[in-house]
């Protein structure tokens, strides 16, 4: 359960949902969703044109609107702006949308009725989720298509899942014994104006790319023993001097991973050899970058996640509608522009170490991996198909947060693209954990080569959660069961889980 208190929520939590917690709102949060509701009806009594209120949108913000009109007002909005398209958004995501507006609207500066708020939260809690496409923001005037679908299955409109059951709208509400909202003044815009949208997808590509990062520490540990490679440039020493934390953490969590490896006491002297390559080498440099990157936007996506984005705001204090543009979403573009590239750098490196692995030259191990090179061959493409996805994922890195283009007839001038900026991050992810994933079954396959030896207690943990469910590769055989048991493993986060010590993370 994820009590939500607004304004203090902790991106732990927000995980949590993603990952299927039940959400409760904090009732302590009763009064100022009332006050701000109560402000609302007299900022309406002074007969002044308030935006969003009693006006039009947009371009259309110079119409006044009469008050026999102002509840069609607010549905006539919804029903207009939910004009999405794309295929549904993942359930996990919008539930976790839900539960970012929810804890926005409880603070008390939206203006919206109580009653809307216990229906939202009644639809997280008894798992109606409404169906959103996935394209249609550009992320300015806030997430104005998702947000207007998720709005307009409150009013009994569009279409809800129930436990993977697409049912319309209407039908969903009334088993689940719902009735749908009648939006008042204000009410309308306050739920489909914000950064929600967006700021759920760069959340759920945020933690995706945390568990990214802590397996491909692991599978860049063994590939480094699958190499006989040198723990030297892990010394902290050497990490202190150039004082990045990032760094400095990455480094002890890799010497915490091979230590006890009697692999790497095996040609601790007499190494031919003086330096290693980058892809082993730099880890510390290169994944301490990814992490403190991580970090960052960590930081902006947690404020942008407590914080309330959508406009006018209501200051029940002083009965004040004022207008502003909290709905733009140019942080949550950025963040989701610094964990695309990221992303891309963790798949780039780990997919160096593959073809180190597979070269001959370079590791001297069996070519391609395989006892019997020639005949067979072994990790030849695997190595290729990480290759592509490390090639696709370059391409997408490209920065959303770059791009703009008006719209509203030009009212709405300049737009961050956080939304698409954000929903690319599941893509990327799930790509760069397949190279992970090849690089998980190159560097076990490499590692028993050098049988008897071991290496540490908590890779061989990892080599035997592998081992469980893919046997060694001694003849070719249909590879990919072999690659998708082992994104299998990636994608759950067992290999943090395994090696039985912490290992760096960014949303704790």
């Amino acid at each position: 359960m994820s009590i939500l208190v607004p304004g203090n929520v902790s991106l732990a939590q927000w995980r949590a949902i993603w990952n299927g917690a039940d959400v409760r709102l904090d009732p302590a949060s009763a009064p100022a969703i009332a006050e701000s509701a109560a402000a609302v009806a007299r900022i309406l009594a002074k007969g002044a044109p308030v935006y969003g209120i009693n006006t039009g949108f947009g371009k259309l913000a110079s119409v006044r609107i009469e008050d026999a009109d102002l509840a069609k007002l607010q549905r006539n909005i919804v029903l207009s702006h939910a004009a999405g398209t794309g295929a549904p958004s993942p359930v996990a995501v919008v539930r976790l949308m839900m539960a970012l507006k929810l804890a926005s609207l409880a603070q008390g500066a939206s203006g919206v009725q109580p009653g809307t708020v216990a229906l939202l939260e009644a639809l997280l809690e008894r798992g109606l989720t409404p169906v959103i496409p996935s394209q249609g923001s550009v992320g300015a005037s806030g997430d104005l298509a998702p947000l207007s679908h998720m709005t307009a299955a409150m009013i009994g409109v569009g279409d809800i899942d129930v436990a993977g059951e697409r049912l319309p709208a209407m039908v969903a509400l009334e088993r689940a014994g719902l009735a749908p909202v009648v939006l008042g003044p204000k009410e309308g815009l306050a739920l489909l104006n914000g950064t929600q949208f967006s700021t759920a997808n760069a959340l759920a590509g945020l933690f995706g790319a945390e568990r990214l990062f802590r397996a491909a520490l692991v599978t860049g540990a063994l590939s480094t023993e699958a190499a006989k490679g040198t723990d030297t440039p892990f010394d902290p020493r050497i990490h202190a001097l150039r004082r990045h934390a990032g760094q400095i953490e990455t480094a002890a969590a890799l010497r915490d991973l091979m230590a006890g490896s009697t692999i790497r006491a095996s040609h601790r002297e007499d190494d031919p050899r003086v330096q290693d390559p980058y892809c082993l080498r730099c880890q510390p440099q290169v994944m301490g970058a990814v992490l403190t990157v991580l970090r960052q936007a960590a930081a902006t996506l947690e404020d942008e996640a407590n914080g309330v984005t959508d406009n006018p705001l209501i200051f029940a204090e002083s009965d004040e509608a004022l207008s502003g543009g909290n709905f733009h979403a140019e942080p949550v573009a950025f963040a989701a522009d610094m964990i695309a590239i990221a992303v891309c750098e963790i798949g780039s490196i780990a997919e160096r170490r593959v073809a180190m692995l597979v070269d001959p030259a370079l590791s001297a191990l069996p070519a391609f991996l395989t006892p019997h090179p020639g005949l067979n061959s072994g990790f030849m493409i695997p190595q290729v198909t990480a290759a592509a996805l490390v090639s696709e994922n370059k391409q997408m890195a490209y920065p959303a947060s770059v791009d703009s283009i008006p719209t509203s007839a030009n009212q709405e001038d300049h737009v961050s693209m956080a939304a698409h900026g954000a929903r690319r991050l599941a893509g990327m992810v799930a790509n760069a954990e397949a190279v992970v994933g090849i690089e998980l079954l190159a560097a076990v396959q490499g590692c028993e080569f050098h049988l008897p030896l071991a290496s540490s207690p908590a890779l061989e943990a990892a080599r035997k959660v592998l081992r469980d469910v893919v046997p060694p590769l001694d003849e070719d055989r249909h590879f990919h069961p072999d690659m998708e048991a082992a994104n299998a493993i990636v994608r759950a986060g067992t290999l943090a889980d395994v090696v039985g010590r912490p290992l760096p993370g960014v949303c704790e």
